[in-house]
This record gives C-alpha cells, structure tokens and sequence, in this order.
C-alpha cells in the first residue's frame, strides 16, 4: 500500500466542512417559488373578495402588488445565494434584513385593511429563513405574528380575541422554529455527505495513482532484471572479447581503429545498461548536461560511420526532466544510428534549440531518401514518435529525394 494513502477516511473537519452559503443551493428550488405564487394568489383572492372601504382596497392592492417586484428583484436572489446555517456574519444579512423589514411593512399594510390577510405568513415565514441567519429569521417570524396578532385583536376586542391572538402567535413561532431547526440540521447532514462523498473520491483517485505508480514499479523492476541478464552481461563479454582481440594485434594494425571503435561503444553501451538497471537514467546524462551528450553521441556517430558530424546548441539551455531529456536523447541516437546504418551519408548535422516554451532536436543528413509512412519507415521511427508523444511533444520526418532527410523532435519544457 502506498505510504501516502491514508487507511481510513479522516473525519470533517472544520476546514474541510461547506461552507454555510453552499446551502442557498437547496433553496434554489423552483417549487419554492411555485409554492410563493399559490399563497400569494390564494391571499389576494382572499383580500379582493373581502368588503373593505374603497380606499382600504386601493392600499391593499398596491402593498399586494409591490411584494411582487421586492420579492423578484431582491429576495429571490438572496434566497438563491444565501441560506445560513449558524448566525455567523454574513455578506447577505445586512441585505436580508431589509427585503424582510420591507415586507413587514407592506404585510402590514395589506393586514391593518383586511385581517384575513394573515393567511399571507404561511408564505412569509419560510423566507425569514431563505434570506437570513436563523437568530434573524426568527425574529422577523415574532414581528410578522405580532402583526397578524394585534389585528386579530383589533377585529375582535376582549379576553377571546387576545386570547386567539396569543395562541395564534405562540403555536406559529413554535412550530417555525422546531421546523427551521429541523431543516437546518438536515441541510447540515446531507452537506457533510456531501464532502464526504467528494473525500471518498479524491482519496479513490489517490489508490487508483498509487496503484498505477506501483505497477509501473514493478515493470521497471523486472525490466531491470532482463536488462541485467541478457544486456548487460552480453556488453560484459563483448568487451572482454574486444580487449582479448586488441592485445592479440599489433599497434599498426588496420583492424586496431575498427577495435577501437568497437570497444568504445561496447562500454559506452554496458555503463548504459548498467545505469538503466540502477536508476533508469541515461549514463551519457551523468557525465554533463543533455547538449553535451547530444555532442558526444554525435561524435562518436561520426567517428563509427566515418562521416562528417557536427552539433550545436542554441538558445539558452537549461535543465529539463529527467524524462523529457530521456526523450530527446533516445530520438537524436535513434535517428543518428538510422543515419549511419541506412542513409549513406556524408554529413550529418544535430541542432538542439532551447525555446520559451520548449525544445526542439533536429537532425538532418544528405543521405538518400526514403518513404517515412512506407513499410521502410521501419520500428525505429514509430517507436520514436511515441516516445515523444507521451512526452506530450511532437515528430516530423521530412525526407525527399536528393535532400536528405530531416528528423524534428519538439517537446515542452
């Protein structure tokens, strides 16, 4: 198991916890709204059909008529972005505080002309929670059942009227506030699972890396293992043999530079295995930055095909990944070695340019020319555009005939 993947899911804290505003999202429900409009119309229904003087209709009606508009421009978006779940300041509970005292006021217009008009709270009072903290709701709950209250006893005088003002006003304070208790808890549980689903999915993702991570590991492990048995112990008694040959001829001999050669690259090739079996890095990247390897396998490219080889860097260099520098190594080998075993050649030229936003290796010769999306293409060049493409850069193989070919690498970095 990775060492990073936590065994249990650790329990919400604070830090990862929502935050109170996300909760205005289920609020945000279009059947609220619905649920607003029945009431309303309901309650103007109510109050139109009522007897009241000429003048108390006209007050009536237009108090009825400017809920529409406060509703719709002010508390709507307050609901849709604000729902509190502690009384924390808020940006929104100076705002709230106001569409709420505007609809007292104009519940209490619609209320002193026709009493029945109470029937409008059991739209009312949801919003007190929609738009602000609950201390706050619940106070505007008090004021907007003190209202209806008092003109219930206005209507009707005496013990019976205050009397059923009170028990109007206590059962409808009570209720609200058991029931906006209630809801806040169940939009506190169900925001909790909501982190926690979103904990088990990023911690999902992590075991499905490590895992990944832990393949590769283990591919690169028994890579290593083939590489030491067969690779390196082949580059082993290829040198031994170069060396037993070497001490067999005399100085002058013309095979010696031939030898030589051989046994240069037979080294250079056995540090290379050597190094892929311990740290998967590149032997020529040890001794220099990546413009001095392009140099040295260009060198030794044309020494070994007796052409000439020339590499230059340009632009500034700099340090690339480790991969990245993989990658542009094993396309400059790979084309060079295409050059010295296919193209007949006589020069060869490498260009490694350091870009703003990558780098790109060129290698060009005015060998003979072939087909680069022909059968001759051969393993080495599909094998090099991967190597690039999952170095998220790109190959292109320009090859035409008296011209040569040209092969371009450009990677990112």
């Amino acid at each position: 198991m990775h060492k990073d993947i936590p065994l249990a899911v650790p329990p919400l804290t604070e830090g990862c916890r929502p935050a109170p505003g996300q909760a205005g999202l289920i609020v945000d429900e279009p059947r609220w709204d619905a649920y607003y409009a029945v009431v309303f119309a309901a309650c103007a229904a109510i109050v139109e059909a009522g007897w009241m003087p000429a003048a108390g209709r006209i007050v009536a009606t237009a108090a009825l008529a400017a809920m529409v508009p406060w509703y719709l421009f002010l508390g709507r978006p307050l609901s849709r972005s604000v729902m509190a779940l502690n009384d924390a300041p808020r940006d929104g509970g100076a705002r709230g505080t106001v569409y709420l005292a505007g609809l007292v006021v104009l519940f209490a217009a619609v209320q002193s002309q026709n009493t029945d008009a109470w029937f409008l709270a059991f739209a009312l009072l949801p919003m007190c929670f929609h738009v602000t903290t609950l201390r706050r709701g619940l106070v505007f709950v008090v004021i907007f059942n003190a209202i209806a209250g008092a003109f219930v006893v206005r209507r009707a005088p005496g013990l019976p009227g205050a009397l059923t003002a009170v028990g109007i006003v206590v059962f409808a304070v009570s209720f609200s506030y058991a029931y906006s208790r209630w809801v806040m808890k169940v939009i506190e549980q169900s925001l909790e699972r909501a982190a926690l689903i979103e904990q088990l999915g990023a911690t999902r993702a992590e075991l499905a890396a490590a895992h990944h991570e832990a393949g590769v590991q283990a591919e690169r492990h028994r890579l290593a293992g083939e590489i030491h048995d067969t690779l390196a112990q082949g580059f082993t008694s290829i040198v031994t043999l170069l060396q037993a040959a070497q001490a067999s001829l005399g100085d002058a001999s013309p095979a010696r530079r031939h030898l030589d050669l051989a046994l240069v690259t037979a080294r250079e090739n056995l540090a290379e295995a050597r190094t892929l079996v311990t740290t998967l890095t590149p032997a020529p990247l040890e001794a220099g930055t990546l413009g001095d390897s392009v140099h040295r396998v260009t060198e030794a490219t044309g020494a070994q095909a007796g052409i000439v080889a020339r590499a230059e860097v340009t632009g500034t260099p700099r340090r690339l990944p480790t991969g990245t520098e993989v990658v542009l190594l094993r396309v400059c080998q790979e084309a060079l070695a295409n050059v010295r075993q296919h193209a007949a050649a006589d020069q060869v030229r490498v260009r490694l340019c350091y870009g703003g936003s990558g780098v790109r290796l060129t290698v060009t010769d005015d060998g003979k020319s072939f087909d680069p999306a022909g059968p001759d293409g051969g393993y080495g060049l599909k094998g090099m555009a991967d190597r690039v493409g999952l170095a998220g850069g790109t190959v292109e193989v320009t090859s035409a005939p008296g011209a040569g070919t040209e092969v371009r690498a450009q990677v990112p970095g």
